[in-house]
């Protein structure tokens, strides 16, 4: 989880009137998880949030799974991708998914949003792999760049404005439960404890307030259960004027994330980054390799008994993998042996560093891949390892 936050004006007491230069009360909402037991932020609005104009048709905005892909070690060759959508929904192409999560690229034409996005199904995770922009929420104006991850919780109403120019790729993954920082890098209380590879001082929430008082039209697409449900306001979401708590948006850099070595090759788990429910999520970056005398660099071979496990590669040569591109995606699924290429076991020993950038998902529960994933199948990456 994040830490205490707060912008702006709040009241001395929660629930206690404040009230505007007009003398009218701001409206308070409390954004709660877990019901009213888990992380919380208490906002307060120029108007009230629940006044709609109108409720357009719902959307279908969900993925069919591909039925027929089988048992297999896969490469998705998504390098070459250009744009996948004209805007930041309708270019979202999930490419595996279970019930604890999705993922998937998005590159969109239109860099700016004209109209606001509400996940009410679950969290999001935004990785940057090449673009900047800004964030805007209610919670404010938050300043993303390449290499971010963003982490958005549920019902977070938002939009992105990405600069015009240079290119623009986005790795999206939802997840049906909360996102946070890992457990067991953190004391009783919360804080990252001193061995944790990153610290509230890499994480960057809102940095400022950014009210939009002015009535008009806003869209907010919300979704919910496969569908896009159009909710038209008279005046924006992002009236606010204070809030404080612990829920909220923010970003940390795969570049702020500090690699654990050790003397002999050190195993997945010292990559985690973040937690959530059925999955972790894993940064791998540049670093020393293991000093042993007789060490091998390059990962062993390995037999995924309860979990999948998916890299998007985003920088560097990989040593253990031939024929990967930069915005590549492995998965190697549970109940198959996989490992380092023939030849790059040997060729890895006397390597003293990496410059590698991968961002990696880890599930407990087996993905499949999507209709939209065939598009980028490598039909050639499961007999791979044969020399």
């Amino acid at each position: 989880m994040a830490y205490y936050h707060r912008l702006g004006q709040i009241p001395p007491k929660r629930h206690t009137q404040f009230r505007q230069p007009d003398g009218s009360l701001y409206k308070e909402e409390l954004v709660s998880s877990k019901g009213f037991s888990g992380i919380y932020s208490n906002l307060y609005h120029i108007y009230n949030p629940n006044e709609v104009k109108t409720i357009g048709k719902p959307k279908p905005f969900k993925w069919e799974v591909a039925k027929d892909h089988g048992l297999q070690q896969t490469h998705l060759k998504t390098s070459g991708v250009g744009t996948t959508g004209k805007d930041y929904l309708s270019a979202r192409r999930m490419l595996m998914m279970n019930n604890d999560v999705m993922m998937g690229i998005c590159s969109p034409e239109q860099r700016k949003m004209d109209y606001y996005f509400k996940n009410a199904d679950g969290d999001e995770l935004i990785y940057i792999h090449d673009g900047n922009g800004v964030l805007y929420s209610q919670f404010g104006k938050l300043e993303v760049r390449k290499g971010d991850y963003i982490v958005i919780p549920r019902t977070t109403i938002y939009r992105f404005e990405f600069e015009e120019e240079g290119p623009l790729r986005l790795l999206v993954i939802e997840s049906h439960g909360p996102i946070e920082t890992v457990k067991r890098y953190r004391n009783e209380v919360g804080q990252l404890l001193e061995h944790s590879p990153y610290c509230e001082r890499d994480i960057r929430p809102p940095h400022e307030l950014h009210i939009e008082k002015e009535k008009g039209e806003y869209l907010v697409q919300i979704k919910k259960q496969g569908m896009l449900h159009q909710y038209s306001y008279g005046h924006s979401p992002l009236d606010i004027v204070g809030w404080d708590g612990y829920l909220y948006p923010y970003a940390l850099s795969i570049y702020d994330f500090e690699p654990i070595t050790g003397r002999i090759h050190q195993p997945p788990p010292v990559h985690q980054t973040f937690q959530a429910w059925g999955f972790v999520i894993c940064s791998f970056v540049p670093r020393l390799f293991d000093y042993h005398p007789l060490a091998i660099p390059a990962p062993y071979n390995h037999s995924n008994i309860d979990s999948d496990e998916v890299l998007y590669y985003a920088e560097g040569e990989f040593m253990s993998r031939r024929g990967i591109d930069r915005g590549s995606f492995t998965i190697h699924m549970g109940g198959l042996p996989h490992g380092p290429h023939p030849g790059t076991v040997e060729k890895s020993i006397g390597a003293k560093s990496t410059e590698e950038y991968a961002v990696m998902l880890d599930t407990f529960r087996p993905l499949q891949i999507t209709t939209d994933a065939l598009d980028f199948v490598d039909e050639n990456y499961p007999m791979s390892w044969t020399d």
